[in-house]
């Protein structure tokens, strides 16, 4: 639906209001203003179409965005402002594509859609998890409620990603600096040092013949090592782009030690607090596990979770199900079991996810101690191999003057 944006007077209060609308046509647009008690002075076509918003890849700034605007409209909401009013009330607090979306939003519900139905029409902004919490809470007519526990998974679901990439960006700094010093040193010191060296036909000690012939390959073919770079990095991505090569990769992911048991428990943390989320929301078992396969990144696990479901439409028991899979851990099947006889799956699973997300802060915290003194004496070791092979022959050389 188009965006248009238009200038008008209020019949009820003196003054120029602006803003955007949406609409079909400009007629339409304008008819809706004049239903309003607007004075339509301008308007022109300001935004794209809806379809046409560039969320798709939305960054950790914008997601982080989304999670504060459903927050607050939950604590209007709570405190007894109407809906349509605690969006016009958010909407100017915000700025650019995200005001537009608000707007977008606030135009849909006062023409008699639903905020889950106007949610829907925005997969780029919310995803299918916040349209189906926000949808039963209207339902159920505990909206307020129902946004305040989705600003509390995203907000959660945050703090999830961030802990491995936290574990990693230390080490992934060493380990750059590492090479590009390696390559300097290789390809403008080396070369500088031994040529006076090679010219008076002196011999040169082994680590300094290792170090010579790495770095006239650099040198020589560091265009080749460039391509074949290139080349490697291209056909892996496009391999990633693939079902099968996407699901090995997924595979190999699990298998690494540590880092693949920190990836699973951060998965499985956010597929019991999706399906936690939704049992409370009052979304059926089946259903959350559908929505949780959407949200879970992990191939192999998503593959699970659709085993899981076709085994429980066909008549058989949840634990059973996720067992038969091979892809959960034995704690996640009793815990699914126990949850299921009693009656209190979704607690269970709020407990399981507070399990594991201890779990993976500790093993993070600990992967990064371990990877940090290993990468820095690594590094300690190349460059001091590198400075030995440079100054061996130099010590040799002043030795034969002597």
């Amino acid at each position: 639906m188009p965006v248009f944006a238009y200038k008008a007077l209020d019949t009820r209060e003196p003054g120029e209001r602006s803003g955007t609308i949406a609409a079909d046509t400009p007629r339409q647009a304008r008819d809706l203003l004049r239903e309003r008690g607007l004075v339509v002075r301008g308007l022109s076509a300001a935004q794209p179409t809806v379809g046409q918003l560039k969320w798709r890849r939305a960054s950790g700034r914008v997601r982080a965005r989304v999670s504060g605007f459903i927050r607050e409209v939950s604590t209007l909401l709570g405190v007894g402002v109407p809906l349509l009013e605690a969006l016009e009330t958010l909407a100017r607090q915000h700025k650019g594509k995200f005001h537009t979306t608000i707007l977008l939003l606030r135009d849909r519900v006062a023409g008699g859609a639903s905020l889950g139905q106007a949610m829907r029409e925005h997969p780029g902004v919310f995803d299918e998890l916040a349209v189906n919490i926000t949808e039963v809470g209207e339902d159920a007519g505990t909206l307020d409620a129902s946004l305040q526990r989705l600003a509390e998974f995203r907000e959660r679901s945050e703090q999830f990603k961030g802990k491995i990439a936290t574990a990693l960006i230390y080490p992934l700094i060493v380990l750059t600096v590492a090479i590009a010093a390696s390559i300097f040193l290789m390809t403008f010191v080396i070369p500088r040092i031994l040529e006076p060296l090679i010219e008076q036909g002196q011999e040169l000690p082994l680590p300094t013949r290792v170090v010579k012939g790495l770095s006239d390959f650099l040198v020589s073919w560091w265009w080749l090592i460039a391509v074949c770079g290139i080349a490697v990095f291209a056909g892996f991505g496009a391999a990633l782009r693939t079902p099968r090569g996407r699901s090995a990769w997924d595979r190999f992911v699990l298998k690494v030690p540590i880092l693949g048991d920190l990836i699973r428990k951060q998965a499985i943390v956010r597929i019991c607090v999706v399906i936690g989320t939704l049992l409370k929301s009052g979304v059926v078992f089946v259903r959350a596990v559908q929505i949780a396969q959407r949200t879970t990144a992990n191939r192999v696990l998503r593959e699970a979770l659709v085993e899981c479901e076709r085994a429980i439409n066909a008549g058989g028991d949840i634990c059973e199900a996720i067992e038969r899979t091979g892809a959960f851990p034995p704690m996640v099947v009793q815990v699914f079991a126990v949850g299921q006889q009693s009656g209190r799956l979704e607690e269970m699973l709020d407990r399981l996810a507070d399990t594991y997300d201890q779990q993976v802060s500790t093993a993070a915290a600990r992967l990064t101690a371990v990877l940090e003194p290993l990468l820095i004496v690594a590094l300690a070791l190349v460059v001091l191999f590198i400075v030995l092979a440079t100054v061996l022959p130099i010590l040799e050389a002043g030795n034969a003057i002597q």
